[in-house]
């Protein structure tokens, strides 16, 4: 619906946008070296990084985790900004954004940057002060006001079903992939997905059919073995606009994505031959077996054994928080064959078959059971607890036919698993938006729809901008890994913002709804338990942070 009465005025835009946000950049990047060096200086031991050390001083090094974040965040803001400009599309909508996400994060970076709700990370935590310059100045004093808040809102309010608010710089083909999968999404996916999060139900094998028939299982996967071999950025937009409808739905391809990744990098001839092409037509399904009871994001101690037997291995162990286990074809398992070693380099990744179970019999295969874990959110594809006692493994679905090297292989896929989940974020960041702005056009109180309400407005406002800035790290990342470039930075770093705004997206969604929001038939209320999951999988935000220090101290 459009708003009522007259656009504000564009004036609101400030004057020599794209010099000012250049112009603070080279100030961020002094400030960030500065504290990298004071950090470095604090936790250096004999020449070396100390873990130790490391670990005393674990506030300062995710401090600076986070402020490395938000400088390649803005940087990425701008690089967007500038794209458009050469393509001629930077219209009045992304200099809202960009001025919006520029004053509002340097902000944060001089008062404090929320690491979490109850956690600020500020520059004296670094032993760093600031005094912005001119550029920086402008930006943080009238780049995001109550009134620009509230002319982007406007201008987001006519064009309302519009899955992104702004151009978001990507090619012609990129952009034909999202509205193919956006209107997959809005026609096959949202009027349905709260209906299986209050059933806690499955998604329907048909939805996991027709996204086979659409290629979502084979999009990475070279053409040599039958998948479509486009870039991670199409398997970014497709699970952006997937989970944009559930969570569940944009997940699933994540399963084949990190499978295949693992036998592209890590399997023998043998293995890319047999695997690959199933994988990428849908034909068999995979999971992901790694995490047991109590290890959490310690892989290296994993306990889980597998022993060597004439005719292949056996394993003995337990695994939790195994995703989509009990209709699955193959499970990529993690275990220890070298039992005399206590740490990452006794570990091997096996391609472990099993026969895919029903509702009356979820486990079916011989050495393995399984029981269900009842979860808050991101229910489509089920969490299950798994046991297995001599399970039996063919001795040619060792990964790369040499133990000894699965934590390596595992490796190998993190970069592309946070990508991932940085898009997974994004879709359901937006998400939150659209249901949030959807509802406060709706919603009417004291004579006036909720969206009038300066602080309801700020609020969608400023979800709008940070959905922008995580898509455009998220995007970073993929180009990176597209041109072979290593990205574990960039990309734990979309990771870690991304998660983050999500779950502040999901939030302001629901206490725009009010006591509405807080009741289960309410859409938002499935948006925000599924939101919370991303902050806690494919790295927990501490231990991503904890991983972006270590490297940039490297």
């Amino acid at each position: 619906m459009p708003h009522d009465g007259p656009p504000q005025s564009v004036s609101l835009l400030l004057p020599g946008l794209k010099g000012l946000t250049e112009a603070a950049l080279p100030e961020l990047s002094a400030l960030f070296d500065a504290a990298k060096a004071g950090l470095a200086a604090r936790v250096t031991r004999g020449g070396k990084i100390s873990a130790a050390a490391l670990e005393e001083h674990q506030f300062a090094a995710h401090a600076l985790s986070w402020l490395a974040t938000y400088v390649e965040a803005l940087r990425q803001l701008d690089a967007w900004a500038g794209r458009l400009r050469d393509a001629g599309s930077f219209g009045e909508i992304e200099a809202l954004i960009l001025q919006i996400g520029f004053g509002e994060y340097l902000n944060q970076i001089a008062g404090g940057i929320p690491m979490s709700q109850g956690e600020i990370a500020r520059l004296a935590d670094l032993d760093q002060s600031w005094t912005p310059g001119e550029a920086a100045q402008a930006l943080m004093a009238g780049g995001n006001t109550p009134a620009v808040r509230d002319r982007l809102v406007a201008l987001m309010r006519d064009n309302h079903g519009r899955a992104t608010f702004g151009a978001t710089g990507l090619d012609e083909e990129l952009e034909m992939i999202r509205d193919q999968f956006r209107r997959y999404a809005d026609e096959k996916v949202i009027p349905v997905a709260h209906d299986w999060h209050l059933k806690d139900e499955l998604i329907p094998m048909e939805v996991i059919r027709e996204l086979a028939e659409m290629g979502v299982f084979g999009l990475t996967i070279p053409e040599e073995f039958g998948g479509f071999g486009l870039s991670k950025a199409s398997m970014v937009v497709v699970s952006e606009e997937l989970s944009r409808g559930y969570i569940g739905v944009g997940s699933l391809g994540t399963r084949s994505e990190i499978a295949a990744e693992l036998i592209l990098t890590g399997g023998t001839p043998e293995q890319k031959a047999q695997w690959l092409p199933k994988l990428a037509s849908g034909e068999i399904l995979p999971t992901a077996v790694f995490t047991e009871p109590n290890t959490g994001s310690d892989l290296g101690s994993l306990r889980t054994r597998a022993t060597r037997t004439e005719d292949g291995w056996e394993v003995t162990g337990n695994k939790t928080w195994i995703t989509h286990a009990a209709r699955t074809h193959v499970m990529t398992l993690l275990a220890r064959t070298d039992p005399d070693t206590t740490d990452w380099r006794g570990l091997s990744m096996f391609l472990a078959e099993k026969t895919p179970g029903t509702d009356a019999d979820p486990f079916p295969t011989p050495g393995m059971t399984g029981g269900e874990i009842e979860v808050l959110g991101y229910r489509g594809m089920k969490e299950y607890e798994l046991g297995f006692d001599r399970f039996k493994v063919k001795a040619e679905n060792l990964l790369g036919g040499q133990p000894g090297q699965g934590f390596k292989q595992l490796m190998q896929t993190f970069e592309s698993a946070r990508i991932q989940t940085g898009a997974r974020a994004i879709g359901v960041a937006q998400s939150a938006l659209e249901t949030g702005l959807q509802y406060a056009e709706e919603r009417r109180q004291f004579g006036k729809p909720l969206v009038e309400f300066p602080r309801i407005a700020g609020k969608l406002a400023m979800m709008a901008v940070e959905v922008m800035i995580a898509r455009q790290l998220t995007y970073f990342s993929a180009w990176q890994k597209d041109h072979d470039k290593r990205c574990d930075l960039e990309a734990g770093m979309a990771k870690l913002l991304g998660a983050r705004i999500a779950w502040a997206a999901a939030d302001n969604a629901l206490q725009i709804h009010g006591g509405n929001g807080f009741a289960l038939e309410y859409r938002i209320s499935r948006i925000l338990c599924d939101a919370r999951i991303l902050n806690i999988f494919e790295g927990a935000a501490e231990i991503q942070a904890q991983v972006i220090a270590r490297r940039l101290l490297d």
